[in-house]
């Protein structure tokens, strides 16, 4: 291919008037310059670079507000929690918990955070950001050059097309309510060499940023409404953040799968459960800081065990549950059921 550029190039030079050869040389200098641009400056991981420095930190000596959301994951007894802040710019931030390897990935402009096992065929496999498609960051592996979409994990393009990723359970919640229910967190720490890049995010949390494909629609079920999707089986459905926020719990069901939505009194942390217990579909209200089954008049806290009464330490089952983007989780969810 070269060939074919370089020959016509030396003939001009050689042979053409001198306007023709300015002009040559003009466009190879602009060819040169969108070359360079588009195949190294541009590339998605010479924007994003990843972390330099990962260092982590206990509840004592942690310098991440309380107030900061988090991607929490707690393996084989090991908890770690990696503020948004900091992995949204780095999109994937490797990781070993609990003697299993890990990949924490989140994208800003989906507004999801995922976390997968990086193995490929038994293969601890590199990655790389690489650019998004339909707004989702994607990466390509080192191995085989396939592209994986962040959302969902699978790949779309490649030899390995078909395949995905196995998701490991994460949890969302501000750093606070993560510690409360997990004191022996470590909590990843900013790197002090993307101190600009984080202030950058200071305001994604709240969804106050300023860039037009991160901020939040405040109103419900618009392009950039937060929602939070569920997936059971061929079922998915999304609920309005807004209905949460107001309602402080939304109970429903997806086909055998009854569950029970509570937001904490932040604002900002959310849980998912299965509210079947024992074969009995539970009902719960609202009662302060607590829960109450109309069942059998039970006690529950925000971490979904039984306090009081008759269900006294039995634990609700977490469902995997996000916060996402509405239209994220509409685009890679296309048949989802709009909670009402």
């Amino acid at each position: 291919m070269w060939l074919l550029i370089v020959y016509p190039v030396i003939q001009v030079l050689r042979y053409s008037k001198v306007w023709k050869k300015v002009l040559m040389i003009f466009f190879l200098l602009i060819y040169g310059a969108i070359f360079y641009l588009f195949n190294f400056r541009f590339l998605a991981d010479k924007i994003f670079y990843q972390l330099v420095h990962k260092d982590f930190a206990n509840a004592a000596t942690n310098k991440i507000a309380g107030d900061k959301l988090i991607i929490g994951v707690k393996i084989n007894g090991e908890a770690k929690a990696y503020p948004i802040q900091l992995i949204g710019y780095h999109h994937q931030v490797r990781d070993t918990i609990g003697n299993t390897p890990v990949m924490v990935t989140y994208c800003t402009v989906c507004r999801t955070g995922r976390v997968f096992s990086p193995l490929v065929n038994g293969k601890n496999e590199t990655f790389r950001l690489v650019g998004m498609d339909h707004f989702n960051a994607m990466f390509e592996d080192a191995s085989t050059k396939s592209w994986w979409r962040q959302e969902t994990g699978s790949v779309v393009a490649g030899p390995l097309q078909g395949v995905s990723l196995a998701e490991l359970p994460s949890t969302q919640a501000t750093l606070a309510v993560w510690l409360k229910e997990n004191p022996g967190s470590l909590i990843l720490q900013p790197d002090t060499l993307f101190k600009e890049q984080y202030e950058d995010l200071a305001d994604y949390d709240k969804g106050t940023i300023k860039g037009g494909l991160e901020k939040r629609d405040s109103a419900s079920w618009k392009f950039k409404s937060w929602v939070i999707g569920v997936v059971h089986g061929d079922i998915a459905k999304a609920y309005d953040w807004n209905e949460l926020v107001n309602k402080k719990m939304i109970q429903d069901s997806l086909n055998d799968l009854p569950i029970l939505i509570s937001l904490e009194k932040d604002t900002a942390s959310f849980h998912v459960w299965d509210r079947n217990v024992y074969g009995a579909h539970l009902q719960f209200v609202k009662t302060g800081d607590s829960l109450k089954d109309l069942n059998t008049q039970s006690y529950w806290d925000q971490n979904g065990l039984c306090i009081d009464g008759q269900l006294k330490g039995t634990q609700l089952k977490t469902v995997q549950a996000y916060q996402e983007f509405w239209h994220s989780w509409n685009t890679f969810h296309p048949n989802t059921i709009r909670y009402k």
